[in-house]
């Protein structure tokens, strides 16, 4: 029997690729990630390209009402489709108004349940009054505007008017005779409806401060409250804004609670206690009546204006938001 080489029997390794054959393999791209890589460019392209045929249809049957009131369209308050004249300044001052309402209502209770969930909530409570805020953003328009008819508007009008008459009547924006359908009522609908939107903003630009910053103000001997007011909440200011701004976004393009509740008179009033009139709730209501071709280009010029100004407000609040929260979410110690 003959002897068998010892090299033989150890194992044949491959020799080591070089740094060339390296780093063409890492350069080398699978066909299946070419294909997903590909699907997932033309996907996301499809999101703008979508927004941009959106902006080119409104403008384009907007024409005719460009073409005939020009801007003066944005400063007139007549609204006749009989004769053809048209003017969108209740429109735009109503949408404004009722969605500054919202603002001055939403604003403060959306802070404070922010404040409350990231600085002083106990960990148990956090996520169950979370979840409830949040829930609210889950429930129709149609039923908003149900309830405002059937429950906010009879509070508001047999009340709490009656008891707050006699104090705030001499205000020019009390003024008048409040008979439920108003300004008043859309903005407290859309109060309630943008209120989850900026608490859950709010509360993750909060969670983003650093630790260090709440460390430093206790140090300090500041106290908790101290250290939210002085520390915290500037800090993440440029995101707490753009958190209302995405309210008002969502408050702008509202449609169908408010043209429930608001009374949809075409005039321009300051007072509160007034019925008004938005654009989204005037395409809503006049778009499937219109017969004129003016008519149907005076209410795409009404939809132009209001998806720019929501555009607008939309991408100045990501930005802001974007400012402070890029960083990673942290939160503070439950007290």
């Amino acid at each position: 029997m003959t002897d068998i080489p010892a090299t033989a029997l150890e194992p044949q390794l491959a020799p080591k690729p070089t740094a060339e054959e390296r780093w063409r393999a890492l350069r080398t791209v699978s066909r299946g990630d070419l294909i997903y890589r590909s699907v997932l460019t033309v996907l996301a392209m499809l999101l703008p390209l979508l927004v941009l045929l959106i902006a080119v249809e409104l403008v384009a049957n907007a024409m005719p009402a460009v073409s005939k009131f020009g801007v003066g369209f944005l400063a007139h308050s007549t609204w006749d489709p009989v004769r053809g004249e048209f003017g969108a300044l209740p429109l735009i001052f109503g949408t404004l108004y009722s969605s500054l309402v919202a603002l001055v209502i939403a604003v403060p209770l959306a802070l404070g349940c922010a404040i409350f969930l990231t600085e002083f909530s106990p960990r148990w409570l956090r996520t169950p009054v979370a979840t409830l805020i949040e829930l609210l953003a889950a429930v129709p328009s149609v039923i908003y505007g149900l309830w405002g008819i059937f429950v906010l508007i009879p509070l508001l009008r047999d009340h709490i008017w009656p008891v707050a008459r006699h104090v705030l009547d001499k205000l020019p924006i009390f003024s008048g005779v409040f008979y439920g359908p108003s300004v008043l009522a859309a903005g407290v609908i859309l109060a309630v409806m943008v209120l989850p939107y900026i608490t859950a903003v709010a509360r993750e630009v909060l969670l983003a401060v650093p630790p260090s910053q709440r460390e430093a103000g206790l140090a300090l001997g500041a106290t908790r409250w101290e250290t939210v007011t002085t520390v915290i909440l500037p800090y993440g200011r440029a995101g707490i804004i753009g958190a209302v701004i995405l309210g008002l976004g969502r408050a702008l393009g509202e449609t169908m609670a408010v043209t429930m509740v608001i009374g949809n008179r075409h005039e321009v009033s300051a007072s509160l206690l007034q019925p008004g009139y938005t654009m989204a709730a005037a395409i809503a209501n006049e778009f499937s009546e219109a017969v004129s071709d003016m008519h149907l280009a005076a209410l795409f010029m009404v939809g132009a204006v209001l998806f720019l100004i929501t555009i607008l407000a939309n991408t100045l609040a990501r930005v802001l938001v974007w400012r402070v929260a890029r960083g990673s979410a942290v939160g503070s110690t439950a007290i």
